[in-house]
C-alpha cells in the first residue's frame, strides 16, 4: 500500500533531520610518521620532542591524539610502510618521494605535504687516489641509502652523466650498495672495508670528513644546484579523511621550522637528544646555520630532479609544475 504524499514527505524529512543530527566522521586518533635519519628531517625530531602535532590538534578541537615516529634508514622501506598502511606519513629524500608520486598517480595518489629542507649531500671516499668519479673502478663499492631511488642514487646518476656524457647516467650504478647512513659511516671508516665511497647526508658526511683519511669527491649541489633534499608525503585518502588533522600537521611543521631558523640552539639540543648524536652542539649548529642549508615547506628547484628523472626513465609522468606533486595546503607558497 502506498503512503500518502504528506506522510512520505514527513518520513523523508525525518531521515534528513536524523542524518543532520549524526556527528561528523571522526578523524584519526593517531598520526604515524616514518622518517629517515639525519638533519634533513629535523622538523620531525622537533615535532616529536615538543609534541607539536598533539598541541595543534588539541587547539583545532580534535582532543587528545597521539603522534608516533618511526626512524627508518632506507627510503624504499618507508615507501613500503606507507603503501602497506603501516604509517600515515613518510619523510624521505625528494627522489624516492617523486618515484612514489609517479607510481600512485591515478590510484592512491601519494603527494607531498611539504618539503623540509635544502642541503648538500657529499660523496666521500677513503681512497687517496680517488679524486673524481673517473677514478672509481669495479673493485670499489659506493654505499648510499637505497640503490636506484634515494636522493644520493639520483644525484650520483646526474653526476655520472655530467662526468661521462649523455646516456652514461647509470655508469656507476653497479658499484652502489644500500646501507643506512650510520652503517655507511662505520663501513667507510673501517680499515679493510669493501666500501670505498659513501654518498650520504648531514651530519654524517661532516663526521666522516673529520677523519683526515676521508675526502670529498662530489657534492649534490654540483649537479642539482641548491634544491630541496627531503619531503613529507601522505596519501590523498589520509588528507581527505583528516582535514583538521592535516591543518594541524601543517601548523606543527611551520612551528618546527620557525624553531630551527629562530632558535637553532634548541633545534640542535633536540636532535642530539633523539638521535643520540656524539657530535658537538657547536658543530651541528654551525651546520644548520650554514648558507648552504635552508629549512622551508616550499620546494626549491625540484623541477631539476623531475626533469632528469623523467628524461632518464625513473618516472613515467612529468609534473607540469611543482604543485602537481603536493597537496593543496602549501600551494600558496613560493615554490620552484
Amino acid at each position: 500500500m502506498l503512503k500518502p504524499a504528506w506522510l512520505l514527505g514527513c518520513s523523508l524529512l525525518g531521515l534528513t533531520l536524523s542524518a543532520a543530527a549524526l556527528p561528523a566522521a571522526a578523524e584519526t586518533q593517531e598520526v604515524r610518521f616514518g622518517r629517515q635519519l639525519g638533519i634533513g628531517y629535523l622538523q620531525l625530531y622537533i615535532m616529536e620532542e615538543l609534541q607539536l602535532v598533539e598541541k595543534h590538534a588539541k587547539a583545532a578541537g580534535l582532543g587528545d591524539i597521539k603522534a608516533s615516529y618511526k626512524p627508518v634508514g632506507a627510503p624504499a622501506v618507508l615507501n613500503d610502510l606507507l603503501l602497506g598502511n603501516s604509517v600515515d606519513l613518510i619523510a624521505a629524500g625528494t627522489p624516492p618521494f617523486i618515484v612514489l608520486w609517479d607510481k600512485t598517480v591515478g590510484n592512491i595518489a601519494v603527494k607531498g605535504v611539504s618539503t623540509l629542507n635544502s642541503q648538500p649531500s657529499y660523496l666521500n671516499t677513503n681512497k687517496p687516489n680517488i679524486k673524481s668519479l673517473r677514478d672509481f673502478t669495479d673493485k670499489d663499492k659506493i654505499a648510499l641509502p637505497s640503490v636506484k631511488v634515494s636522493f644520493q642514487a639520483i644525484a650520483l646518476q646526474m653526476a655520472a652523466e655530467k662526468e661521462f656524457g649523455p646516456g652514461q647516467h647509470t655508469k656507476l650504478d653497479a658499484l652502489t650498495v644500500s646501507l643506512a647512513h650510520p652503517e655507511g659511516v662505520a663501513a667507510l671508516l673501517s680499515p679493510g672495508s669493501e666500501i670505498t665511497g659513501h654518498f650520504t647526508s648531514p651530519p654524517f658526511q661532516y663526521q666522516e670528513l673529520e677523519n683526515p683519511k676521508i675526502s670529498r669527491v662530489v657534492s649534490s649541489y654540483d649537479v642539482t644546484g641548491k634544491s630541496s633534499f627531503s619531503a613529507l608525503s601522505a596519501t590523498k585518502k589520509f588528507v581527505d579523511d583528516n582535514p583538521k588533522t592535516y591543518q594541524a600537521l601543517l601548523a606543527a611543521l611551520k612551528e618546527a621550522t620557525k624553531i630551527i631558523t629562530g632558535n637553532p640552539d634548541e633545534a640542535v639540543r633536540i636532535f642530539i637528544k633523539i638521535d643520540q648524536s656524539k657530535l658537538s652542539h657547536e658543530f651541528l649548529k654551525k651546520m644548520i646555520t650554514d648558507k648552504d642549508f635552508s629549512f622551508s615547506l616550499a620546494p626549491e628547484n625540484i623541477a631539476k630532479l623531475t626533469d632528469f628523472m623523467h628524461r632518464t626513465g625513473s618516472i613515467k609522468n612529468k609534473p607540469a609544475s611543482w604543485k602537481d606533486l603536493f597537496h593543496p595546503g602549501i600551494h600558496d607558497l613560493q615554490g620552484s
